[in-house]
């Protein structure tokens, strides 16, 4: 039993008969009336994200978790497929588990969340940025740089980012996979 002091990115929660991960959280000391922490929580059965608070001091029943490495293999329809790392088990996941499938390319070695009560995967956490290369996008306008403008790109996952101008076709960019954002060009 876990108390609100504990809550942090990432914890897995029993809430309202289902899993949910902790995705955001906030400490709120309000000047009067009592601390409260506000949480933004997703299902891990559903991919449905809800907003609750606990007050200060609530106990949460926390779910125990180990992390095994997975290589992402590939995709068919909703259906993820991966491959552990340590002892090539293969497992697929639906869509809903995953917060930012787009970004994940075939071979990416991901983090996966396994409940150990029951040995199921609760969610698959992408390292923190990922390097994609650019399959598509527009070329930039010379001179229009005054007012850090940016242009959508495709990238080889099929997602679209907003990039800088100089960004061209061929180019490979970091993209931080929180947020889905690019980051940096990065240079060969």
């Amino acid at each position: 039993m876990a108390s609100t002091s504990d809550i942090r990115k990432g914890l897995c929660i029993h809430y309202n008969h289902d899993i949910y991960k902790i995705i955001e959280f906030l400490h709120v000391k309000p000047g009067k009336g009592p601390a409260f922490v506000r949480t933004k929580l997703k299902s891990v059965t559903t991919g449905k994200v809800i907003d609750n608070t606990f007050s200060a001091g609530h106990k949460i029943e926390d779910v125990r978790v180990e992390t095994h490495k997975f290589q992402f293999l590939y995709q068919e329809g909703d259906f993820y497929h991966f491959m552990n790392t340590e002892d090539y088990t293969q497992i697929r996941l639906m869509k809903d588990a995953l917060d930012t499938p787009e970004l994940m390319k075939e071979g990416e070695v991901v983090t996966v969340l396994i409940n150990t009560e029951d040995n199921a995967p609760l969610s698959v956490d992408l390292p923190a940025h990922v390097i994609l290369e650019v399959t598509a996008t527009e070329p930039g306008v010379k001179g229009n740089t005054a007012t850090n403008a940016t242009k959508p790109a495709t990238v080889e996952t099929g997602a679209q980012i907003n990039v800088p101008l100089f960004i061209n076709e061929g180019d490979k960019i970091r993209v931080d996979t929180e947020k889905g954002q690019y980051q940096e060009r990065i240079k060969e």
